[in-house]
């Protein structure tokens, strides 16, 4: 059966490691069809727009994006491109895994494999009451969480761990401090856990859970908590496992989900070859189990594996000297 995916190449060094991410894909011979669109300062240059009507609909009649990085200018538009396409087609929970991988600058070889599942919708990044007081002294922004927000991204954490066989989800919160909206958010992840009594469920403030992640990072499953924390949250995961090369991101509505590389665009080595595809290659690994194709995910991720082992023609990041589409070549040449 085929399946067209919306391919949104990015800027920077975007359209290298989608070039090499679609190369891998392909060798898997999946029946992946893709409708390119554009975002980002690439569309700005081609349509006068960061995020153009015909990239929406795209997204929206395909259901299926693929995304590399975007820039955004400062002063222009909105914030953030990835805010607007969250709230756009209501993407309310990002999943960023976070899994050791042999053969990486990291400060732990192994013994990490956990998911952060952050609220993605509400929040403070919101951008709601943002205002700055005439005499420039005073900022103020408004911190909304709501029942729903909660409810959901809560149930999908814990749905999640009984569907992939984890045993542990982290309630991450301030509640002790922020004790109106840390405090909804705690109040109703608790009423949630209690309908899912296989799951064990624990609760731990986001300053300790910081300090427990760095410490004995082994002790976490799965981590489930607001927008601004789980923002933190999963880079300093990302840390853990060699840095956000190595970091993939799903962002997962009722109607529509797009998978990406969370790194920036890096224009400082565009176009040289030197970028690592493997964030978005493990993001094009979240794609496929999304899709229905776990066998395939799993083929994928064991292949990206392999060759970080056998240390082939790994990318200057990862200590190699190889080239972004060598590496993707190697993992094709596994699969």
């Amino acid at each position: 059966m085929t399946q067209t995916i919306t391919v949104i190449r990015g800027d920077g060094i975007g359209p290298e490691i989608m070039d090499a991410t679609l190369h891998v894909l392909d060798a898997m011979n999946l029946g992946l069809r893709y409708e390119d669109a554009d975002a980002g300062l690439v569309a700005l240059e081609k349509h006068g727009e960061l995020l153009p009507a015909t990239t929406l609909e795209s997204i929206q009649r395909n259901r299926i994006a693929l995304k590399s990085p975007l820039a955004t200018p400062v002063g222009g538009g909105f914030s953030s491109i990835n805010v607007e396409l969250r709230r756009k087609f209501d993407l309310y929970a990002n999943v960023r895994p976070a899994t050791s991988f042999p053969n990486t600058r990291s400060r732990f070889s192994d013994g990490v494999d956990l998911i952060t599942i952050r609220e993605n919708t509400e929040g403070s990044y919101i951008s709601e009451g943002q205002e700055v007081s005439a005499d420039g002294e005073t900022a103020v922004s408004i911190t909304r969480i709501t029942r729903k927000g909660s409810d959901r991204i809560v149930r999908y954490a814990f749905e999640l761990a009984r569907r992939t066989g984890r045993r542990k989800v982290t309630i991450v919160h301030k509640a002790n401090i922020l004790k109106s909206t840390s405090g909804l958010f705690l109040k109703i992840a608790r009423e949630v856990a209690a309908e899912y009594p296989d799951i064990e469920a624990n609760e731990m403030i986001v300053d300790n859970c910081c300090m427990q992640l760095v410490m004995r990072p082994e002790q976490f499953d799965i981590i489930v908590t607001t927008n601004l924390f789980g923002d933190i949250i999963s880079d300093l995961c990302a840390g853990l496992v060699g840095g956000l090369g190595l970091a993939p991101g799903a962002n997962i509505g009722k109607d529509v989900a797009i998978f990406e590389a969370v790194h920036g665009t890096a224009p400082d080595i565009a176009g040289q070859g030197k970028a690592n595809p493997c964030a978005l290659l493990l993001g094009a690994a979240q794609m496929l189990d999304h899709l229905g194709k776990p066998d395939e995910a799993t083929r994928l991720r064991e292949a990206i594996v392999a060759t970080l082992a056998a240390g082939d023609s790994l990318t200057p990041d990862l200590g190699g000297s190889g080239n972004t589409m060598a590496f993707a070549r190697a993992i094709a040449a596994r699969l």
